[in-house]
């Protein structure tokens, strides 16, 4: 009888254990956000900034850029295209380090019903979203899935435009 309530408790102890793991896959953050807040709050994002590998020559033209280029980001912590992309991102900023590319990071709910004051304006139908700016004009967007990989739709998009 006492292992029969072994197997249940342990059970049991499973089940909790796997519910809490998978109501932390449901957070969401909204609003402004850093980097470092979102990779605080989903540590497995940090695993996929840590695999990807942007293409060198990418890099070295991005590193190269001389004029400021503005980026929005939205996202959803809630969203696995966002958690791929967004951390690829990451990953290429990391490695650019060029002071004139400014990024912006903007969660959104996963009810579009609740999304309106975060991306009003903004034409943001799929997350992610990554809206460049030129001199305050928007001169692309990579929306949901880049074609190439984001650092060659983020060049192609620059380069497009000058």
């Amino acid at each position: 009888m006492i292992k029969g309530k072994k197997n249940v408790f342990f059970i049991l102890i499973i089940f909790l254990i796997s519910l809490q793991s998978s109501a932390g896959s449901n957070k969401e953050l909204l609003g402004n956000l850093s980097k470092e807040e979102i990779l605080e709050n989903f540590p497995d994002w940090e695993e996929l900034v840590s695999a990807y590998l942007p293409k060198a020559e990418v890099v070295q033209k991005l590193k190269a850029i001389n004029h400021e280029i503005k980026v929005e980001v939205y996202l959803g912590t809630w969203c696995p295209d966002s958690k791929e992309h967004v951390s690829a991102y990451f990953k290429l900023m990391e490695v650019v380090e060029n002071p004139f590319i400014l990024t912006s990071y903007i969660g959104i709910p996963k009810t579009k019903e609740e999304r309106k004051p975060y991306i009003e304006g903004k034409n943001i139908e799929k997350v992610p979203t990554f809206i460049l700016y030129e001199n305050n004009q928007e001169i692309g967007r990579i929306i949901e899935h880049p074609r190439k990989s984001v650092e060659e739709d983020f060049l192609e998009i620059i380069e497009a435009n000058n």
